[in-house]
Parts: C-alpha cells; structure tokens; sequence
C-alpha cells in the first residue's frame, strides 16, 4: 500500500543524472559563451556606471533641485514636490545620501531599460492574440518564479556585479510593462480607431497618434508597477553586488543590526513613495488632458 501514501516519481538514479546533465550542460554554455554574452552588455554597464557617478558625484543641492523639478514638471503640485525634498532631507540626515543615490541610479536605469524593451514588446502582444498568447505563459512565469532563482543563471553567465544584479531586476520587473501596454493598447475605443482609418491613417500613425496617446494612462501605471517591483528587488540584488540601500539591509539581516534594517529599509521605503506619487500624479495628468481632448 506504499503507492497510496508515497507520490511515485523518477527513479532516483535517472533523476540525479538528468539534473547533472542540465547543470554540465549549463557550465559548457556558459564557458563556451560567456565572454560574448558579457561583452554584450557593455553598453549597459557604462550606462550604469555613469549613471551611478551622476548621482553619486554630483552636489546634493543641484539633485534635490532637479528631482524637485522632475517631481513638478510631472505633478504640477507643490505638496508633491514638498515631501519628495522632505523625504529625501531626512535620509540625508541619516547618513544614507550616497546609498540612496546609488539606488536611484539602479532604479532609474532599471524603469529606462525596462521601458525600452516592454513597451515594443506590448506593442506587438497587442497587434496578435498568437503572440500573446504566446509570450504571456513566459510573463507568468517571471512573475511568480521566486526571485532568488533568477540570481543563478546571471550568476553563472556574468558573475558578481552591476550588471547581473541589473539583469536580475529588469526580468524580475519587466512583466507589468508588457502587460499593461498590452492591455492599454487593447482597449482603445474602436470607433476611435475606425475614424483613424476613415481619414486614411496608416498602422504607424495610428499607432503614434491615436493608440499610444490614449493608452499612456495605462501604460504609465505599468512604469509604476515597474518601478516598484524594482524597489522591491533591490535588497535580494544586493547579494550579488549590487550597492545601495540593499546592502545595509542585508549586513543587518546577517549580523542582526536591528536600527541599521529600519533605517534603510524606510529610506527604501520613501523612495517608493516618492516615485509612486510622481508617477501616478504624472498618469492622472495624462487622463485628465485625454478626457479634454476626447471629451
């Protein structure tokens, strides 16, 4: 009766060797194609560590200045742009300026990339239900894997650094992008559309005229759900190299440094806020100036 309690599976012997055989398998492809994958990404690291350098070398008035900006030209409202300076005052005050900045920096050049290859790829999601029905069993998968997971991989292709830390962030935040832009696309109103095409408007200018403007809403609200599963990942990218406000989080875990974990972990925290009121400020400007365009 042992079949009614035990589960039957692969015999342990086939079992162990199909995982060595994927694991060998693994380090040859990494061995054989490791260096050509990473010089792939050297464009990537420069913009990183420039990025990095911008935020890091750059006098903390002149930033506070122009992420006040960026927090104005965005929400047009002071009391935004008030507690984005406020919140940004007391973690300097805390000693965590430079690892603030260093996480912004990831951040932001996570949100540009993450743009950059989302947004085309919702863009066609949205133009085939093949296509979508293809690539969505893949976002699935990137948003429920656990992210430990994806440190492997990147691991073993790139090693220890920015860029697989970088890598690791962008697939594991990528997903809402796609789908959002997927789904902003999809719900454009028809009639819109079939008066594009009454007016002769090509699939490119009705892309760039007609879809892309009435779905920004939405597909600003996936730059925000990007952005925050980007935050999220930070302290796990730390463990990888990735410097920050991840790092301390994760010296506090490891030595129980209670006050230290709290710390950063709110400063982690306030930018989240930060960028989540930024942004969603930003998307209902979009809505209201669509509903006074379209009515």
């Amino acid at each position: 009766m042992d079949w009614l309690t035990k589960f039957p599976h692969m015999n342990d012997d086939s079992l162990r060797n199909l995982k060595k055989a994927i694991d060998e398998g693994f380090r040859a492809f990494t061995r054989a194609y490791g260096d050509g994958i990473e010089a792939i990404f050297e464009p990537l690291q420069f913009f990183l560590i420039h990025s990095e350098r911008f935020m890091t070398r750059t006098p903390w008035p002149i930033i506070l200045i122009l992420i006040a900006l960026v927090a104005w030209f965005a929400s047009r409202n002071w009391k935004i742009v008030a507690a984005c300076i406020a919140t940004l005052v007391v973690i300097g005050y805390f000693d965590m300026w430079d690892d603030t900045m260093k996480t912004v920096s990831m951040i932001f050049v996570c949100t540009v990339l993450s743009i950059a290859i989302g947004i085309p790829i919702g863009i066609a999601m949205s133009r085939s239900d093949r296509l979508q029905n293809a690539v969505n069993p893949v976002l699935d998968v990137m948003q429920t894997m656990p992210s430990f997971v994806y440190l492997i991989p990147v691991v073993m292709l790139l090693g220890i650094g920015k860029v697989p830390g970088l890598i690791a962030v962008v697939i594991y935040a990528i997903p809402p992008m796609i789908r959002l832009t997927n789904l902003g696309i999809r719900l454009v109103d028809k009639d819109v559309l079939e008066a594009a095409d009454a007016f002769g408007s090509s699939n490119w200018q009705k892309l760039k005229n007609v879809q892309m403007p009435l779905a920004l809403p939405t597909i600003m609200a996936g730059i925000n759900q990007t952005i925050m599963m980007a935050l999220a990942m930070v302290v796990i990218a730390s463990m990888i190299g990735v410097q920050g406000l991840g790092q301390p989080v994760l010296k506090a875990i490891a030595n129980q440094y209670f006050t230290l974990g709290i710390f950063n972990g709110l400063a982690i925290v306030g930018i989240a806020i930060i960028f989540d009121r930024v942004s969603q400020a930003y998307g209902k400007r979009l809505q209201r100036h669509r509903e006074i365009i379209h009515g």
